[in-house]
């Protein structure tokens, strides 16, 4: 298997992933705004959307991958299979139970997570209905998320990328073609993500069967692979919380601070995902399987020089992503999201976190590549006792940055800035640690890389600031100029950027990677 070949496929599925995304923001944005009702919606979605990235995605996926991967290569075909339904059956039987009691439980989930919002009946009122119908979506994305595990590790990639397609689809369909119909309402959104869900577990099921893995309902709680997986996921369960509840604790404090905050900060968040999940997300998804199969098969040198790899590819493609979305967050914002009920302040106010959060971009991509170090060896305490360290120090920077400084209507960036300048500091710690233990032994010539890389990203940012103008220019373009100019503007910063990469010896054809599927 090519691996950087592999990434690309990755990567092209979730970048169209991403542009679905940024249409189905845009029309949030162009018919919704960045007020109560966004801000509602935006907490309804988030609750399940936090369970699901620590019960499935996070801490599930952690303990189950590397599992599945040494079974695969050690045990028959039958075992295999056995495994996956005794594991799906456990996993859907607990997600029926967490659905049904989130659903009675949602006002004194809202009331939990976004307590600002009992100031106004109307939008606690509003935020609990929308629960009740997104609550559901948990029980869905997690499934996909095994499914996902397990084509991953029969070395499908592009379907599981592919996958997330159907939501922004939903989405979109939804606000096109059926909202109009209900007065524009905010709940039409709502069911849009349970629709979703369903469509993207639909679409993942005949890829399982044609592998012969269709789960099948076996309840065996004897399984001694089960008991594995579970043991494992009671700490990444906590480690992945400890995330989340970083950022959960980030939508309750801008939940008390002034209106739009949340949208704000969420359509700052959904800018800096494109990069994080472009890169990140795909690296992630490539190197924990391919880092748990070199476990399995004890080749400690192949190990290392896959994390070199993707530590290269990721300092190669995310530092010239950071200094981008620093420099062009007037032009990003203004032509993704400013048309309808969003206008230029609520520009301004998103620009502030955006760029708070391209501080810790490279740190938040980092953390993705260097954590399944740790999960391929099924040593799940040392993030764990990281993350926990790392989820203090960045309340302490919540303090200092939103309360104490006070950046007045800008407290919103401190939060953003805070979880960045977290997340290099869990790259940081799991980079140390991974070197302490004597996992990853760095290839030679990193001094002169990186130094190539750096004079590379000053080059671009330097055209690219020229190239772009006055940020005053970009609110009065038209819808296609805007885009039109954007487009531009990215062309000349990736060309600038490779060119110079290029002047200096740096090639493509230096990260080609085969591994053994």
């Amino acid at each position: 298997m090519n691996l950087l070949k592999t990434l690309f496929t990755v990567g092209s599925m979730t970048f169209v992933s991403r542009i679905l995304g940024f249409v189905r923001d845009t029309l949030i944005a162009r018919i919704f705004g960045a007020g109560m009702f966004t801000d509602a919606f935006i907490v309804a979605f988030r609750i399940p959307n936090l369970l699901r990235r620590i019960s499935a995605e996070g801490a599930f996926s952690q303990a189950f991958v590397p599992i599945l991967a040494e079974y695969k290569q050690q045990r028959t075909h039958n075992e295999t299979k056995a495994l996956i339904n005794h594991v799906a059956t456990l996993l859907g039987l607990f997600l029926v139970i967490v659905t049904i009691f989130g659903m009675l439980a949602a006002p004194w989930v809202v009331q939990i997570t976004a307590p600002g919002f009992a100031e106004n009946a109307t939008k606690f009122d509003l935020t609990v209905d929308l629960l009740r119908v997104t609550f559901p979506y948990i029980l869905f994305v997690s499934l996909i998320s095994l499914a996902g595990g397990v084509l991953n590790t029969y070395g499908n990639f592009s379907t599981p990328a592919f996958t997330p397609v159907w939501l922004n689809i939903s989405f979109i369909a939804a606000m096109l073609f059926i909202a109009p119909y209900f007065d524009n309402s905010i709940r039409v959104l709502a069911w849009a993500v349970f629709v979703g869900g369903i469509l993207q577990l639909l679409f993942q099921l005949p890829y399982l069967a044609k592998l012969g893995l269709m789960p099948r309902f076996s309840l065996n709680l004897q399984d001694e692979g089960v008991w594995r997986i579970l043991k494992l996921m009671g700490p990444a369960i906590f480690g992945v919380s400890v995330t989340q509840i970083s950022m959960l604790i980030n939508t309750i404090i801008a939940s008390f601070l002034i209106s739009g905050s949340v949208s704000w900060l969420y359509f700052a968040d959904r800018l800096m995902e494109f990069p994080t999940g472009l890169l990140g997300v795909a690296l992630g998804t490539i190197l924990l399987p391919s880092l748990s199969k070199s476990v399995a098969d004890n080749n400690d040198s192949e190990y290392s020089q896959l994390l070199d790899w993707g530590l290269r590819l990721t300092f190669m493609l995310a530092l010239p992503a950071a200094v981008a979305l620093a420099v062009l967050t007037v032009p990003l914002i203004s032509s993704l999201f400013m048309y309808g009920a969003f206008n230029a302040h609520d520009v301004m106010m998103t620009k502030a976190p955006l760029m708070a959060y391209s501080l810790g971009l490279i740190g938040l991509i980092l953390v993705k590549v260097l954590a399944p170090g740790f999960y391929s060896r099924q040593n799940i305490k040392t993030p764990v006792k990281i993350a926990t360290f790392v989820l203090v120090m960045t309340q302490l920077m919540n303090v200092l940055f939103v309360f104490v400084l006070d950046f007045k209507e800008y407290r919103h960036a401190g939060l953003a800035l805070s979880i960045g300048l977290g997340a290099c500091l869990n790259a940081g710690l799991l980079f140390y640690h991974l070197r302490k233990r004597g996992h990853y032994q760095p290839q030679a010539g990193w001094f002169l890389f990186v130094l190539k890389l750096i004079l590379a990203v000053v080059v671009m940012a330097a055209i690219v600031h020229y190239v772009a103008g006055a940020d005053a220019l970009w609110f009065d373009y038209g819808l296609m100029e805007k885009i039109m100019r954007l487009v531009g503007l990215l062309l000349v910063g990736v060309g600038s950027y490779f060119a110079m990469l290029w002047l200096m010896g740096i090639r493509v054809k230096d990260f080609m990677r085969r591994i053994v599927a």
